[in-house]
């Protein structure tokens, strides 16, 4: 026996409040007020910090969004993992309880693995690959709660009713479904404090309706009563401290500071509007009448094809195959429907070689092909352009673009009439 730290009787603060055992037991328990709190409090901040970098995922491209996607699914496991072994640290009873430390490191690796794949699965913006991910991850983290409940051993039995389970399956996947519906589909959505609130509140409630239906059978021979290594409350303290420093590490590392990102935006919409007639048509890629050089590209005829390099190796890939593109530092990439490909040539020269009848730069960073756009929407002070791609992505737009992009995809959409969208 591998114990990862015992624990003996104390005083339950539910004890006078007529809740001294959850059910009719071999071995009744009850919680511990303080740290079913701290439990709670630990789900609602890992809800929080998770639920914030998810929703950045849909317009991150290559190394970040690969950087977001492990970010927001490792914060939610650890806080979803430290949230339910907090909350058997409430349990008190008058039995010694031990937890194996392989069982309980098996439970987090469950959390973990799940997590993550229903983060990459809703970040590929499908409606039936969202309610994969709920489902998985639903039933991952009731897998996890009850692998942790296999921890317990020494002289306790565990039964649990059919009933219960059931229910804590079905929050379990409601919890999950809403935390991605919230990241990756919603339209409109209600502050972030109180989406985690919802699901910090939902994950405790389904560790503690399963709680409910736990039934804990002892040998009578085997009651005992051990003085714990470390207390439980200290125990608690150092997860939930190391849960929100993760998230802590996270949310600095990897969410843009607004005020620099709306400067950027601001310096190219305002090196837009401040340009002479020339620059302009420079710009746009068309040629001057005063100039003598051949123009980049001619008025109404485009490049057919741009350079791209993948896992080492060149190709061109057509124009219209190009969904977005997007610039990141000093690196540019095409997002052709599925991947991020690596183009050598700057986002500028990009634009200057594409058609501009088809295509419409939405910020200083982005480009987008208007056939692959189906919704404009709003998205705090500018918006975002969602896409009809296998691999569903929204291209931000700029405040000062919006209304010139509704323009041109209106007539974009008048000469392409087959094309749906939704503005």
């Amino acid at each position: 026996m591998d114990p990862l730290v015992s624990r003996h009787e104390r005083p339950s603060c539910f004890e006078g409040l007529g809740i001294d055992s959850m059910n009719e037991m071999a071995a009744s328990f009850s919680y511990n007020l303080v740290l079913v709190v701290l439990s709670i409090l630990v789900a609602i901040q890992a809800g929080y910090v998770g639920i914030s970098l998810a929703i950045l995922i849909p317009g991150a491209f290559a190394n970040r969004r690969r950087l977001l996607i492990a970010g927001s699914a490792t914060t939610l496991a650890v806080g979803i993992w430290s949230m339910h072994f907090i909350g058997m640290l409430a349990v008190t009873t008058d039995i010694t309880i031990d937890y194996a430390v392989l069982p309980t490191l098996l439970s987090f690796f469950v959390c973990g693995l799940v997590t993550g794949i229903a983060i990459y699965l809703a970040s590929l913006r499908s409606q039936r690959l969202l309610v994969l991910a709920a489902i998985a991850m639903g039933l991952g983290i009731t897998t996890m709660h009850y692998v942790g409940m296999v921890a317990i051993h020494s002289v306790v039995h565990l039964s649990h009713d059919p009933a219960y389970m059931l229910a804590s399956v079905t929050i379990a996947i409601a919890a999950s479904g809403l935390a991605l519906w919230l990241a990756f589909s919603a339209d409109r959505r209600p502050p972030l404090f109180l989406c985690a609130v919802v699901l910090g509140c939902a994950v405790s409630g389904m560790h503690y309706l399963a709680m409910a239906g736990t039934t804990m059978h002892v040998a009578g021979s085997d009651v005992t009563t051990v003085k714990s290594v470390i207390s439980s409350d200290m125990l608690a303290i150092i997860v939930s401290v190391i849960a929100c420093s993760i998230s802590a590490v996270f949310m600095l590392a990897l969410i843009p500071a607004d005020a620099n990102d709306t400067k950027g935006d601001a310096g190219w919409t305002s090196a837009i509007s401040v340009a002479t007639p020339r620059e302009a048509t420079a710009t746009r890629g068309e040629r001057d009448p005063d100039e003598g050089l051949a123009p980049t590209v001619t008025n109404g005829s485009a490049i057919d094809l741009l350079p791209i390099e993948k896992n080492g190796n060149r190709f061109q890939i057509a124009v219209d195959e190009i969904a977005s593109v997007h610039s990141n530092a000093h690196y540019t990439y095409i997002f052709n429907g599925r991947d991020d490909l690596f183009c050598p040539l700057s986002i500028t020269d990009i634009d200057n070689r594409l058609q501009k009848t088809t295509f419409f730069r939405t910020h200083r960073s982005y480009i987008v092909n208007l056939d692959f756009v189906i919704r404009i929407k709003k998205a705090g002070d500018a918006g975002v352009a969602e896409l009809d791609t296998p691999v569903r992505r929204t291209v931000p737009v700029s405040r000062a673009r919006m209304v010139a992009l509704r323009q041109e995809l209106a007539a974009f959409k008048a000469t392409n009439p087959t094309d749906q969208s939704q503005t």
